[in-house]
């Protein structure tokens, strides 16, 4: 009787997750530094909080600046369940599903009004049906604007890049900046910093909150801010493991995507300060911040037309569709 007993016990604790206790403990993951102002860490966190206090049962433990996995094996721990949730930059899982590459096209977005209207657009539905037939799940959608900055000069036409060792964030760009004359070396930002400090990387490409979190500014002698003209577009949202998203009750799913929403929310609203706080922290360390003209930025368009544009409609399937729909988005 007294096993019995014992047994009933153990099993009601286990059954009820015991008081005030969570059923479950989600491990979310990203590369940028934690608790120093970086926009994803920030909706992470926000995505931890409100689902903790949702009181569902569910907890989530952060693990920044790549302390759980490394950046790009991030999108394989998602789709294997080995990991429930990552800030992730799409484009870095390009080399599995090449329609991801699409997510950093050349000029594809522009601003960031354009941004948020891509994300109910069939260009986004199409990208996240890919997503989640890969087993993961959007939680939160975010778009980042981007910059480039180089050690020797301004990077403003695409004769501006010749002959400059250039990192840039996906083979999209990579094309464009090789057909205007750069070399490039891939790596993923939270490398960027090092490659500079050891003379491996001239120039790079990134977002603008990886420019300020990488203190890239102790690095480089200008910044060519998005302004007007923003080449550099990159969706990099927060996404789940179907296999955990699955294994949720309906009502902890519902409290998930609550929490998604309102860290997308906040980044929205973040989204235009990152640019000027990018901009502000560079001039303030003595960096020259200058913008692309129109005249730049068309011209830009024209060496990615014959490069990136071309060769994702030649080898990626439905690659011409895709750019299609996102170019349809007014």
């Amino acid at each position: 009787m007294l096993k019995t007993g014992v047994a009933a016990i153990g099993l009601a604790i286990a059954l009820t997750g015991g008081a005030g206790a969570a059923d479950k403990t989600l491990k979310a993951s990203h590369q940028w530094p934690g608790g120093k102002g970086d926009v994803r860490d920030e909706m992470v966190q926000i995505i931890a909080r409100e689902i903790g206090n949702a009181g569902v049962g569910l907890e989530v433990q952060v693990y920044p600046g790549a302390s759980l996995f490394k950046p790009r094996d991030q999108w394989g721990a998602l789709s294997k369940g080995q990991l429930d949730i990552a800030a992730f930059p799409l484009d870095y899982a390009s080399g599995r599903v090449p329609q991801f590459s699409a997510t950093l096209m050349p000029g594809l977005v522009r601003n960031h009004d354009r941004a948020k209207r891509m994300n109910d657009s069939d260009f986004m539905a199409d990208i996240k049906a890919l997503i989640e037939e890969n087993d993961v799940v959007v939680v939160s959608d975010a778009w980042l604007a981007g910059a480039f900055a180089s050690k020797q000069n301004c990077i403003t036409d695409p004769e501006s890049i010749k002959g400059q060792v250039t990192r840039a964030a996906g083979p999209a760009f990579e094309q464009m900046l090789a057909d205007a004359g750069a070399s490039i070396a891939s790596m993923p930002s939270s490398e960027i910093y090092s490659a500079m400090q050891t003379g491996v990387l001239d120039a790079t490409n990134t977002s603008s909150g990886s420019f300020v979190s990488y203190r890239l500014y102790e690095q480089v002698k200008c910044l060519t801010a998005p302004g007007a003209n923003a080449l550099w577009f990159m969706y990099e949202p927060i996404l789940m493991s179907k296999k955990t998203w699955d294994g949720l009750t309906k009502e902890q799913q519902d409290a998930v995507m609550a929490a998604g929403q309102k860290a997308e929310d906040y980044f929205f609203e973040e989204a235009k300060k990152i640019d000027q706080k990018m901009i502000d922290t560079f001039k303030e360390n003595g960096v020259e911040v200058v913008e692309m003209s129109g005249d730049d930025y068309n011209a830009w368009l024209e060496v990615a037309k014959k490069s990136s544009y071309a060769n994702f409609e030649k080898d990626v399937p439905g690659g011409k569709e895709l750019i299609e729909k996102a170019l349809a988005v007014e």
